[in-house]
């Protein structure tokens, strides 16, 4: 069985909404363990709808469309299946019932145009609404199959989850489901990391029932991700694959791995200092606060997160954090931002940064060069230097992930 997504509305195509409804249904149908080869986007208009519903039937079996069942004039979803089953549009006299008791029991009269919104193509089976006013529908096209589901997130993912996924599965006669993994890495280029897994992905070949397979997603400031998917007889079977290969990657990439799935760079320095009994106080200066707001953006991050101090001015780097007269893009002020802000808020570790975001230079220093100081139990203060590239907010936006990193690596190392 496999499943095609069809996303209408032209506000997706003029960029004025982010598709998350197709992202939504590939997850789900992964699960469900059904394949999905293909998602496209429409505008509403009802030729190029019908064009891409022929489309997608012509080389998948099912096709789950999402939007275009408003009461509105540019909501035509309904006309363009029955466009392609060769069929009327039928009102449903009961489902209009329902819409219209919907509103009374809001206190509000149904308008006219609402009444579209219980046209059913001939042949088709009604979704009930639980959420809204729009009904969905399973619509039969010979061997094929067509449903259609409301573009209101919420209405959808209820649909589907109830009615549609369901129906789907059972079509399929399928009982395997599709598990993914995320593995993310810092540090290497994705070139350099295809290059070292490539004895993994050599080994695993084109997959198979149980064989994951690999693929790489560059992901900007959040790093290289590398991704496992497997199709299993179960759950349980292609958790155990999954875990295998993460293993076996884990021990190609060291320490270039830093977390999985939703596990951030801040995560997992968290993690490390809750491991290690320690508290972290941060001193920024070009990044302005991005490496706190990051950090408590994790939950439970007060248990190891004391505080931070943007010292932005040079005046303030030399009055509250002791940074010695002279060039504050430097080695020996990161370290001193790192050990003074430490000692002030009471923490046994310091993390510090200071750098050009540009686009000008500064104490004689390219934009892009950032240092980043460290301040760790039993050592002296400490400082590496970055060359970061993109524009002024790249390359602080890299500062923050590349000082943590730097720091998870120093924690590592103890």
């Amino acid at each position: 069985m496999r499943a095609e997504v069809l996303a209408v509305g032209t506000e997706l195509l003029l960029g004025q909404i982010v598709d998350t409804n197709s992202t939504y249904i590939g997850q789900q149908l992964a699960r469900a363990g059904i394949d999905c080869h293909f998602q496209t986007k429409v505008g509403d208009n009802l030729e190029r709808i019908v064009l891409a519903l022929r489309t997608a039937l012509s080389r998948s079996d099912a096709v789950v469309v999402c939007g275009g069942l408003g009461p509105t004039q540019d909501d035509i979803t309904r006309e363009a299946i029955a466009a392609v089953m060769n069929v009327p549009l039928e009102r449903d006299e009961a489902v209009l019932e329902e819409i219209r008791q919907l509103f009374a029991a809001r206190g509000r009269e149904m308008a006219a145009n609402n009444a579209r919104q219980a046209d059913v193509p001939v042949g088709a089976r009604v979704i009930e609404q639980r959420g809204g006013t729009a009904p969905g529908l399973v619509c039969p096209v010979g061997r094929k199959v067509v449903y259609a589901l409301p573009g209101v997130p919420y209405e959808m993912r209820e649909m589907l989850e109830r009615a549609i996924l369901p129906d789907l599965r059972a079509r399929a006669g399928v009982s395997s489901v599709i598990a993914s993994r995320t593995i993310r890495t810092w540090g290497l280029s994705e070139s350099r990391l295809a290059e070292l897994l490539d004895p993994r992905i050599e080994a695993l070949g084109q997959g198979g029932e149980g064989v994951p397979t690999i693929a790489f997603l560059a992901s900007g400031i959040e790093g290289i991700k590398v991704r496992l998917t497997v199709k299993a007889p179960d759950s349980e079977a292609a958790e155990a694959a999954l875990c295998r290969e993460e293993a076996a990657i884990r021990l190609l990439l060291g320490k270039t791995v830093f977390g999985t799935d939703e596990e951030t760079m801040e995560f997992a320095v968290g993690a490390l200092l809750r491991q290690r009994s320690l508290h972290l106080a941060v001193a920024e200066s070009l990044t302005g606060g991005l490496v706190a707001s990051r950090i408590v953006a994790v939950p439970g991050a007060s248990d190891w997160f004391v505080g931070g101090l943007v010292s932005y001015a040079t005046a303030v780097k030399t009055a509250l954090l002791s940074v010695p007269e002279g060039p504050v893009v430097s080695a020996e002020a990161a370290a001193a931002m790192a050990q003074a802000v430490a000692r002030l808020l009471g923490a046994e570790v310091g993390l510090a940064t200071t750098g050009v975001a540009g686009p000008t230079r500064q104490d004689g220093r390219e934009p892009g060069t950032v240092f980043v100081g460290m301040l760790l139990p039993g050592r002296e203060a400490t400082a590496v230097e970055l060359q970061l590239p993109g524009d002024r907010e790249r390359v602080r936006q890299m500062s923050v992930i590349s000082a943590l990193n730097a720091l998870r690596l120093e924690l590592l190392s103890r």
